[in-house]
């Protein structure tokens, strides 16, 4: 489920916290680099829970105004669209998720409060009251009603984050990049998504038999770290015209990160390589820092072909 880009930027956090902390023990950052990354996953089982949840406390709400003293038409005729959710419906009934949910032993059941404030501010929301007004219903349009309840009012949520902040640090670390992660599963669940689908892992090659995308988090943090020395005199021969100290860390992670991938990830293609720093530089550090990790790694790049230290394989790969 996570891009690269996504294991980059977790290991970009993880080397900062490295180099910004006075405990380097490598395989205990390690361990909990591979932990931060599962508990995005766990967050993400999470959150589709409480979309569940939220369909389960609407069917609860609409059983008890039936059984008021004086109901109205509305409460003994009620608009079933939300309930009868196929991509909901799909979710709740697959084996996968459910067997997941129970394992974390997830339980909305206290935080009733949180769901009715949460189904009353959807009850409220523009795109809902359109959606329930439609009296057409699809899979493609229940699954971008769903998008819209993840994107406009679960991201900004502050009860349901503040939640997930007592429950553990890492899902507070995580929260908007679960929300990135819900919006592109939701949109892929079509008519075969049945009970015994299985729910993609964290990595997208989980079910392989060489899970590469966490071998390339390993090696990416740890080669990093190995060859801290070899990739810092590398850099400053390249930053003569910087003072090598007041480079933004940051900047210098990225570049050492970069470099590793240049000359030890065979498989992944320089322009790649490239394009994803310089992004990653444009999110994570200062207003120019793309324009330098993008001067530095050229220079680099054309020295490391003359130097034949650039050995790409596989189709597609090789200059």
């Amino acid at each position: 489920m996570l891009y690269r880009r996504h294991l980059r930027i977790k290991v970009l956090q993880a080397l900062y916290a490295w180099y910004s902390g006075d405990k380097h023990d490598l395989p205990q950052s390690e361990r909990e680099l591979l932990l931060s990354i599962d508990k995005v996953y766990e967050l993400f089982i999470y959150q589709l829970s409480f979309l569940l949840e939220i369909r389960n406390f609407t069917l609860k709400r609409i059983e008890e105004n039936k059984s008021k003293f004086y109901p109205t038409e509305e409460d003994l005729n009620p608009n079933l669209k939300f309930v009868n959710n196929e991509a909901l419906r799909k979710l709740s009934e697959n084996v996968d998720l459910n067997n997941k949910i129970e394992k974390l032993k997830i339980n909305w059941h206290p935080e009733e409060n949180m769901l009715l404030k949460f189904y009353l501010e959807l009850k409220e929301a523009d795109f809902y009251i359109k959606y329930m007004n439609d009296p057409k219903q699809s899979l493609e349009e229940d699954k971008k009603f769903l998008i819209k309840v993840v994107d406009r009012l679960m991201m900004g949520f502050d009860m349901l984050r503040s939640y997930y902040d007592e429950k553990s640090v890492y899902f507070s670390d995580s929260y908007d990049l679960t929300g990135i992660l819900l919006v592109k599963f939701i949109d892929t669940i079509n008519h075969k998504f049945n009970a015994s689908t299985s729910i993609p892992g964290i990595y997208t090659t989980s079910n392989k038999k060489v899970n590469d995308d966490k071998l390339f988090v390993r090696n990416l943090f740890r080669k990093v770290i190995l060859k801290d020395e070899q990739l810092t005199t590398i850099i400053i021969a390249k930053t003569r015209n910087w003072d090598y100290e007041r480079i933004p860390v940051i900047d210098v992670i990225l570049l050492k990160m970069a470099i590793v991938e240049l000359q030890e990830m065979e498989t992944i293609p320089v322009k790649v390589t490239l394009n994803e720093y310089i992004e990653l530089a444009k999110y994570f550090s200062t207003s120019k820092s793309k324009t330098f990790i993008n001067g530095v790694l050229d220079k680099l790049i054309g020295e490391f072909r003359k130097e034949g230290l650039i050995k790409k394989t596989g189709r597609g790969l090789i200059d």
